[in-house]
């Protein structure tokens, strides 16, 4: 029985950050070395960066890879290292991953499974590699393991030092032709999974499953190392790279950390294999200590932090503060903005977007220290950072209510934000005035409703952009999932922003989150109270005279009811009727023709709106009902209505 100390890492990786790539890649090998590790496995296509989308059809960008990976080959000396990236082998692009043994090139194992599907476009820019097959690959000049000048590219079976190491890469391990089924049929002591696997609530469980499941089935140690952060924009990723052996998780990297570079390591006892006559050469050394069977703290064993503890109905909440925390944080430290800038309407969306970013301040002090998390961010560490990273403005017209304005302060107060507050009804009048002009009569609400209310919300938007671009920030555009379903958002009002990160979850998800800040915070921080000017009101757009009494859902339907079709047509793919009949079921307490008026409320507004959705900005994939066209929910623009099949609802 051979032993073993294995290393993987997670990587807080940017597309074609070359240099940040590689220093990157080189600190996690360090790491690994400080740790006593021999082997390290690296994410998936981590030298160039996952996300570089249509840039991979660039030529120049594998060849900027094979440069980057000759810069990393000589810190492998005393080593096996493993690095993703794009490989041009007879004219065609190869998702593979490189070997490196001892500070020479032993070959590259290729994906043959592609992800089609989902937010992910593989084969728009790869070719898979077919199954079972091996060929040879022309090393250019690097210095290649036993003096050859090429070395074997596919599905191959490295040994080395006798321990013999295969490759399932990503989407190869979720596929039933998984080559790691053939690949242990030889003789493989562990499979290695590089991965860039994005977050989606639950995702972690089914995630360990396949990964404990196969350490258990396969008889094999099982190496799987992921991406971390906010990568390129939209996909996310938690940083939770495992090592398993005999159906248990030995070791993992910490999930959703500030730290660019986390690395887990284990000393693992592998199971008896035949010999064989070929080996490339290498002292795996005798380990220190005993294999580990006990979990231990931290990077060395998989134990869970507390918060990961807390009741099922919860853990989307903290998943979410965290994820978004982490997210908002890369993607200012990565745009090289200052910060924020927020609409607050004293409502729940704007609320929650604030809070967030207070939240990244607080989770990315607590683990990097204010000192490291103002020097990424490029703060001044003497001033107080939320006003630094924060700024809030409640723009009021004659419509706008004293429960709103005081929910405004007194959360940008509780947060610490910078805080204004910006009258536009002067502007609201001139542009009303111009516009009546023009039309030759006087606009009113039986007649102008929809006008009227628009240009409330429009006349927002220059002063806000203004103080973006004054604080060289981020405009947050605040709209939830469920608005951009229907539409209920005024493009080029509420809608204008760089970043929507609150898009990817639905009204009641917001609601039920504020409440559970409110009351109870995310482990290892504290309740914000301060929250129950919010979550005391009902959701209103305040677009309408007071005497109106506006609420979201008066306008649309409940949103619960809502939210529950858009999930079933969504998510389930059920035609209207379908949608109906399991309605019905979820919601007894409304009748059947009410329902029926809803549904077809809801698909006649989705099928107007599109061209709506089309113009989201920005937003963070959570799940698998994201709304946005870019990455997941494509529809046409123009479309049928659902006409027949809404007039046939029973």
């Amino acid at each position: 029985m051979e032993r073993a100390h294995f290393a993987v890492a997670a990587l807080n990786q940017t597309p074609l950050d070359w240099s940040g790539n590689l220093r990157r890649s080189i600190s996690a090998v360090d790491e690994a070395r400080s740790q006593g590790a021999r082997l390290l496995l690296l994410p998936e296509l981590c030298l160039t960066g996952y996300g570089c989308e249509d840039a991979f059809h660039s030529a120049h960008i594998a060849e900027r890879a094979w440069d980057s990976l000759a810069e990393l080959l000589p810190h492998s000396r005393g080593l096996v290292v493993t690095a993703g990236l794009p490989l041009e082998h007879e004219g065609e692009l190869f998702n593979v991953t490189a070997v490196m043994v001892d500070g020479c090139l032993a070959g590259f194992a290729a994906k043959q499974h592609l992800a089609g599907d989902g937010i992910h476009y593989e084969p728009r820019w790869f070719r898979p590699w077919p199954a079972g097959t091996e060929e040879t690959h022309d090393a250019r000049g690097l210095p290649a393991c036993g003096g050859a000048n090429e070395v074997p590219i596919g599905e191959v079976l490295f040994d080395v030092g006798g321990l013999r190491l295969g490759f399932e890469i990503c989407e190869d391990a979720w596929v039933d032709d998984r080559p790691g089924k053939r690949l242990v049929a030889r003789g493989a002591h562990a499979l290695l999974n590089p991965s860039a696997s994005h977050f989606a609530f639950g995702k972690r469980h089914v995630r360990e499953s396949l990964i404990e499941g196969s350490s258990a089935d396969l008889g094999v140690a099982y190496l799987y190392a992921n991406l971390l952060g906010n990568e390129a924009g939209r996909a996310l990723y938690d940083g939770a790279s495992y090592i398993a052996a005999g159906g248990e998780l030995l070791a993992r990297t910490p999930r959703f950390s500030f730290g660019e570079v986390q690395v887990a390591s284990t000393i693992l006892a592998l199971p008896d294999r035949a010999p064989v006559p070929r080996s490339l050469e290498f002292d795996w050394g005798q380990p220190a200590t005993e294999p580990a069977t006990e979990p231990a703290k931290e990077t060395a064993s998989p134990g869970r932090p507390d918060w990961e503890s807390v009741p099922a109905a919860e853990l989307p909440f903290e998943e979410f503060t965290r994820m978004v925390g982490l997210a908002l944080f890369d993607y200012a430290r990565k745009t090289r903005s200052t910060g924020y800038v927020i609409s607050l309407s004293g409502g729940a969306d704007s609320a929650t977007c604030a809070v967030l970013v207070a939240e990244m301040v607080r989770l990315g002090c607590a683990e990097l220290g204010s000192e490291a998390f103002a020097r990424r961010l490029g703060l001044d560490d003497e001033q107080p950072f939320m006003a630094q990273l924060l700024t809030c403005a409640y723009q009021p017209t004659e419509n706008s209510g004293a429960v709103t304005r005081d929910a405004a302060e007194r959360t940008a107060a509780a947060l610490g934000a910078r805080y204004f507050v910006l009258d536009v009804q002067p502007m609201l009048e001139a542009y009303r005035a111009a516009l009546e002009a023009a039309l030759g009569r006087g606009l009113d609400w039986k007649r102008d409703d929809l006008t009227l209310q628009n240009l409330q919300a429009r006349i927002r938007s220059p002063s806000i952009w203004g103080l973006a671009n004054e604080a060289r920030a981020i405009l947050v555009a605040t709209s939830n999932r469920s608005e951009a379903a229907v539409g209920y958002t005024t493009m080029d009002g509420d809608s204008s922003g760089g970043l929507a990160p609150i898009s990817g979850v639905d009204k009641t998800f917001v609601l039920a989150w504020l409440g559970w800040m409110e009351r109870h915070g995310p482990g290892g921080g504290a309740p914000r109270p301060e929250l129950s000017v919010i979550t005391d009101q009902r959701p209103t757009a305040e677009l309408r005279p007071p005497a109106a009494a506006q609420r979201d859902e008066d306008d649309l339907m409940p949103y619960d009811v809502l939210d529950a079709i858009e999930e079933l047509y969504i998510r389930d793919r059920l035609a209207p009727q379908a949608v109906l009949d399991s309605l019905a079921g979820r919601f007894p307490g409304h009748a059947r023709p009410t329902l029926i008026g809803w549904i077809r409320r809801f698909f006649g507004l989705w099928v107007r709106n599109q061209w709506k959705r089309e113009r989201i900005a920005p937003s963070f994939h959570l799940d698998d009902e994201s709304l946005d066209p870019k990455t997941w929910c494509r529809y046409p623009i123009l479309g049928g209505d659902w006409g027949e099949e809404l007039e046939r609802l029973t």
